[in-house]
Parts: structure tokens; sequence; C-alpha cells
């Protein structure tokens, strides 16, 4: 199996720390709103990676953290007039249904970084005690010209970075390129008791301490946007081999950019979604077929013609697999016939053709175009095939399905008047000030494709 590493900026064959196991950290949302599509992308390509390792019988850790304390949260907390905590925890629980929504396996462990603010404030302390980190008025920076391979994952130069983004010239700093670990409190802020005073830490040190608790000084694997090579991922091979004495990650994987219309999205440019919002629009599964469609080195631009292809394909992927469940009620048994066994050889190597596609670099892509050859075999030859090879056929695409993530099991359609009854109780619900019912039907219907509108002239809806 190849992966590209972004690192070594080539492919490189997979070999794990461990045989038979893959230790895999992802970074995950910071957590002050509903995760936006952008996010979504990570979350499903990565997802994708973890599903494909475990169908190839390894055991597989996946860590993959919410930050939890940021200068957004404390804004939005604010605001609201309530504590940070309450703003990361409603919106941790969002981003739950979200990843639900899209079909995302729970990850091994979901760190929160405020619960390990001990390990963080230790790991500082190492840094600080072999002379990679110092202390000024409570602050405590990171020596970056001391860690000789800084730049190594970004390809950036030290000198060439100073007027990088997200680097904040300081006249307690020894140098502008160097970077925060501890910062002290400020008046309305949450804070930890440390050696340096109360105060919370930066970014870059949660990963680098929740990776080494859950997975250990060297990863397997770590993963994220391509946003985050810089300054993060940087930052983090910086403290962590300075800290550990050990190389921090043996592979790197960042999925690019989603363009939505071919603009970056933005919320000045108006074209901002949440997943939330789109799952009013499209179903999930739509979404996450959609994101697979292309390799996940590649931009991907999301559009509404884009969309609507990806859900046609999605469509004949599951009507293709609805008819070979009807096929198989009526198929013939018996033993194969040599056309069947032509037939399954196909079939093998098709399979062959995905696994092939898989373990270049995840091209997600050729994957599914194996799954489509599939269909069209299905469509051609399973009537007339009897029921061990319609059954083989079967169980093949729906194994190659679910490793994508991709669920084959049609949603049973709700009848109009039953659509009615439910918009019925949901206004009653609301009436009544009972907007978590509402809510719940609602997500009820989004969930079986019905899209609401609430206009004046009352609640419209539509199939998706």
């Amino acid at each position: 199996m190849k992966l590209y590493n972004t690192l070594t900026k080539q492919k490189e064959e997979f070999v794990p720390v461990h045989e038979g196991k893959v230790g895999m950290y992802v970074c995950g949302p910071t957590v002050y709103n509903y995760i936006h599509i952008g996010n979504a992308r990570p979350m499903i390509v990565f997802d994708t990676v973890r599903r494909y390792f475990e169908y190839k019988g390894y055991d597989v850790n996946y860590v993959s953290n919410f930050t939890d304390v940021d200068d957004k949260i404390i804004k939005k907390a604010n605001e609201e007039g309530v504590p940070a905590s309450e703003i990361s925890e409603r919106f941790i629980a969002e981003c739950k249904k979200d990843m639900e929504g899209l079909n995302i396996e729970p990850a091994t462990h979901n760190p929160k970084a405020t619960e390990e603010i001990d390990g963080m404030i230790a790991m500082i302390s190492t840094l600080i005690e072999k002379g990679y980190a110092y202390e000024k008025n409570g602050t405590v920076y990171f020596r970056t010209r001391k860690f000789k391979n800084y730049g190594q994952l970004s390809k950036k130069n030290l000198d060439d970075m100073r007027a990088g983004i997200r680097i904040a010239v300081s006249d307690e700093k020894e140098d502008a390129m160097d970077f925060v670990l501890w910062k002290p409190k400020k008046e309305g802020e949450p804070a930890w008791v440390s050696p340096w005073g109360e105060g919370r830490p930066g970014w870059h040190i949660e990963c680098s301490e929740m990776s080494k608790k859950y997975i250990g000084d060297t990863i397997d694997i770590h993963a994220g946007g391509e946003d985050l090579v810089f300054p993060h991922h940087e930052n983090e091979i910086a403290q962590s081999e300075a800290c550990n004495d050990e190389k921090f990650a043996n592979y790197w994987m960042h999925n690019a950019f989603l363009n939505i219309d071919n603009k970056k999205m933005s919320k000045s440019a108006g074209n901002f979604f949440t997943v939330r919002e789109i799952s009013e629009k499209y179903p999930l599964q739509v979404i996450r077929f959609f994101m697979l469609s292309a390799h996940y080195r590649s931009p991907l631009n999301f559009s509404d013609t884009l969309v609507e292809a990806s859900k046609n394909g999605l469509e004949r992927i599951l009507t293709a697999v609805d008819h070979l469940r009807e096929v198989l009620l009526a198929a013939p048994e018996g033993e194969l016939t040599a056309e069947d066994q032509k037939h399954m050889e196909e079939v093998t190597s098709l399979k062959e053709k995905y696994e092939a596609a898989m373990e270049d670099d995840f091209n997600t892509a050729d994957a599914i175009a194996a799954i489509f050859e599939l269909v069209k075999l299905a469509n051609i030859t399973a009537e007339s095939g009897s029921k061990v090879y319609v059954q083989h056929l079967f169980d093949t695409i729906v194994q190659l399905c679910d490793i994508l993530g991709i669920i084959t099991e049609k949603k049973e359609e709700l009848l109009d008047d039953d659509i009615e009854a439910l918009i019925e109780e949901r206004q009653a619900a609301r009436k009544a000030k009972n907007f978590a019912r509402a809510d719940e039907i609602r997500d009820m219907l989004a969930d079986k494709g019905i899209i609401l509108e609430d206009t004046r002239a009352g609640v419209k809806w539509k199939r998706a």
C-alpha cells in the first residue's frame, strides 16, 4: 500500500510502527459553531482511509481531537454571556450529529484539549528544561531556531517566513519566528494553574500532547487539511521531536481545499455553508459520495451541478443493489454454470481493480469507477445468474461501498400524508414551545430526504 507523504513529497510504501496496527491522528475542529462543508472533507477522507485499513485487517487507533479552548469560542461565549465550556459542549454535540449524518465512524479517542492540560504543562516544562522554550511575563515561547529541522514539512526557510501568516512579532520574543506554547490569563477567559501563572495552552501544543498520550511518541499517520501544514503541523513536529527525541510522524497526509462554485469559501463572499445547511438541500450520503468522487489531494469544486451528478451516480448504485435484492429472491439454486464462473472472475478482477486504486494513495475516484463497472456487470448478468453468483455480486458491491462509508440500504420513503401529519405535529410542538420535539421532527424528515421551508404562508416541503 502506497501513500503520498507530504514530508517527502512522494508516494511511499506504508510500513507501520507496530505490525498489524495503525496509529492515526487527525486534527479535529474548533468547536464554536456548526462545522462547515470544508471541515467535512478531511473528516470523510480520513474516515475512508481508516475504513480501508480496517478492511485490510489492521487494528486502527484513530484519534481526532476537539479544540474546545480558543479565542473564537471565548468570543462567542462572551457574546452570549455563558461559560466557554457551554459553547464548546453544545457544538461538540452538534458536530457529532453531523458526523453521524455523514456516516463517519466514531474515533477510537476524541480527546478534548481542556481535559489534557496537565499533559501539556508537563510537555512545556520538558521543553523549557531542554532549552527549547523560555518564559517571559507568563508567556512561554518555543525557540524555533534551536530546532534544526524547522521547515522540513512546509519546505519553508526560517528567514523567508518572518512575514508569514499567523506570526505575531513581539518585543518579548527572542526571535520573531518563536511561537507560543502557553499564554497568560486575560480577564473573562478560562484559565488553568501552571508553573508560569494562570493561563491556557497555545493551539499547537494541544495536538502534540494528545497524539503522544493516545498513540505514542511516534505515530504512523498524521492527517488534516492542507491549510494546517504551516504553521500548525510544522510547529507540532518541532515541539514533539524536541520533547520526545523521536520522529513525530512517519507519514503526513493532507487533503486539498474545497471551493464553492470555483471560489474560496468565505463568509464575506456569501458562499459559506455549514454541513447542517447543506443537509437541508441534499442527503448527507450524497455529500459523502461527492467528496470521494475526486482524489483527496485534488482541489474539489462544490457546485449544485456537480453534486446533482453525484446524487444521480449514487442513485445508480443504490438502484442496482436494490435490484440485486429482488433478483436474489427468485434466483435459482444449484451449482455455478460456466457463464457464472466467467462472471465471477470478472467480479474478482473488478474487486482487485478497486483495491489497487485504494492502495495507490487512496484513489477513491478510481475505486468508485470500479464499483460502477460492477453495477454495469450486475445489470447485464444478474437476472440470468444462479443464487450463488448473484449473492457474491451483491456482497461484493455492498462491501466495497461500505469501505467508502456508502450505505446501500435505501431509506423507506414517507408517504405525502405521513409527511403532512408530521409537519402538523411539528407546528403544534412549536406553538407549545416544545422546540426540542419540533427540531427532532425536522431532523427526522431531513434524514428521510424531506426538506422543510418555513415561509409566511406556512411550511412548504419537498423531497431532496
